[in-house]
């Protein structure tokens, strides 16, 4: 292991603490991340999770682990709420989109796909389908049936939280109280075929409009939504695997539900660290649709949105994110993103020094080997990436006294910290290297900003054909301009 002889901890949801970590094979890590339901366009808070997980699998394989990363795809469309009603969300989108199901999990699961691409996210070394492993959950439905841990009403069958209850912890992970969550539970009324309202369903039965529907032992149905992750993260890592994660959201019931569910079949919690990611707010509000307070990626990256005053790359909003550690929530505004594009800008700029420099002294002013045990020491504290940024401006500060000629490095020092650099940034952290200093992105940006203002006062005096000759050519150049704001900026495609 590469990790300068320290200690990795993370941080367990299900003991609240950080734990040293031990894998349950030697060298070797098994990883499960609950992927997205592809029924509509990745939003800024999967980004989020999915970032973080994708630095903790690199920096595992960074360290020398062999990581079996699985990340699944939910393409079933699991029902609108937690409590087993509603409609299924896939075919709701494809009723409203007048497109047949798997059209919609088609487009969407390429939107998730490119979406990480552009984020520059490793792909998980397997990526299963809730569609492709139904058997697998038929399997495991019966194998709880047979312990008598579930019931069977109307053709749908239901996990029994309370007898579960009275020999297992339901509520291990999310620290909520059985008997609390009965007493805060609405009556059923006869509306429902489960016997109490903790219940979730495992298979549901399926209504003749149903379209997404497979044969099974009890019926036409479809799976519930916490048996799907059960099959896909026992058939690819086994009965106990290292690490599950996934959004701070899922914690309950989702990821409560898929403990007690590995219980009952292997006897195990499934994974020996739970770990969630928290969620990304929007000018210190949760990020909601229906009041406008949203922001998709291709609205940051592309588009532009009437909440920002310009377009971010996606290493800018890769490295806003990493900003903050992963358990700590986030707050996403256009003045934290300008911030965090000039940090970015500052520590691309210091590694393009860093690679032209070419005078070298036999000492150096700076303890490189103290600076590499401090960055494995953030990292090795449950991923701390903040403090790790930390460490990294530490090193930029001693870069640009160097360009300045007020400080020295020794050749072999400068080959260290230059290889040490780019692992941390880039393979990492996951950046992607900017090819522009700060002082060629200020020039262009002073000449887009001169052709603007110039397009501004054609449209003001109604010289409407000066005013689209500018946009057109800049268009054929590759950068469009935005005009939902009340004054115009440009993004560059």
């Amino acid at each position: 292991m590469q990790s300068v002889n320290q200690v990795l901890k993370i941080y367990n949801s299900i003991s609240g603490k950080k734990e040293t970590f031990n894998t349950v094979t030697k060298d070797n890590v098994g990883m499960y991340v609950c992927g997205p339901t592809v029924y509509s366009n990745v939003h800024l808070g999967n980004l989020r999770t999915f970032t973080s997980f994708d630095v903790i699998y690199r920096y595992l394989n960074h360290i020398g682990y062999k990581v079996r990363y699985v990340r699944n795809i939910t393409d079933v469309g699991h029902l609108e709420n937690d409590e087993d009603v509603g409609e299924d969300r896939i075919s709701k989108k494809a009723r409203v989109e007048n497109l047949e199901p798997m059209e919609v999990v088609q487009k969407y699961t390429y939107d998730f796909h490119e979406t990480a691409r552009k984020f520059n996210l490793s792909p998980p070394n397997i990526e299963p389908t809730a569609t492709g492993h139904i058997s697998d959950q038929i399997k495991l439905i019966e194998k709880i049936i047979d312990k008598e841990m579930a019931y069977i009403v109307n053709g749908s069958v239901y996990f029994d939280v309370l007898k579960y209850s009275k020999s297992n912890n339901y509520g291990i992970l999310s620290k909520r109280n059985l008997d609390d969550l009965i007493h805060n539970s609405r009556s059923l009324e006869g509306k429902s075929d489960k016997k109490n309202p903790q219940d979730f369903a495992l298979w549901k039965k399926a209504q003749p409009k149903h379209i997404m529907k497979w044969n099974s032992p009890w019926g036409n149905g479809f799976p519930g939504w916490h048996i799907e992750c059960t099959a896909m993260s026992n058939k690819y890592l086994g009965d106990i695997f290292d690490i599950h994660g996934g959004g701070i959201d899922l914690k309950f019931p989702h990821h409560e539900c898929e403990i007690a569910q590995s219980n009952v079949c292997f006897g195990t919690n499934a994974a020996n660290y739970w770990v969630h990611a928290n969620m990304l707010t929007l000018n210190g509000q949760k990020m909601s649709k229906s009041t406008d307070n949203n922001i998709l990626p291709d609205e940051i990256f592309v588009k532009g949105s009437p909440l920002l005053s310009k377009t971010f790359s996606e290493s800018c909003v890769k490295f806003f994110m990493l900003q903050a550690h992963y358990r700590s929530v986030l707050d996403l505004s256009n003045d934290a993103l300008l911030a965090a594009e000039k940090g970015y800008n500052k520590l691309m700029d210091a590694i393009n020094i860093l690679e032209g420099l070419k005078d070298f002294s036999e000492n150096s002013d700076f303890n490189i080997m103290e600076w590499i045990k401090n960055c494995y020491k953030a990292m090795n504290d449950d991923f701390n990436t903040p403090i790790l940024i930390a460490n990294l401006f530490d090193a930029v500060k001693f870069i640009n006294k160097v360009n300045q000629e007020k400080a020295s490095i020794s050749k072999k020092d400068w080959e260290v910290l230059l290889s040490s650099i780019n692992s941390f940034v880039f393979k990492v952290m996951g950046l992607q290297k900017s090819k522009l200093t700060n002082n060629d992105n200020s020039k262009i940006n002073d000449v887009l900003d001169i052709l603007l203002e110039l397009r501004d006062d054609a449209r003001k005096n109604k010289n409407y054909e000066l005013s689209d000759r500018i946009r057109d050519m800049l268009k054929n150049k590759g950068i469009s301009i935005n005009d939902s704001n009340k004054d115009s900026s440009f993004i560059i495609d």
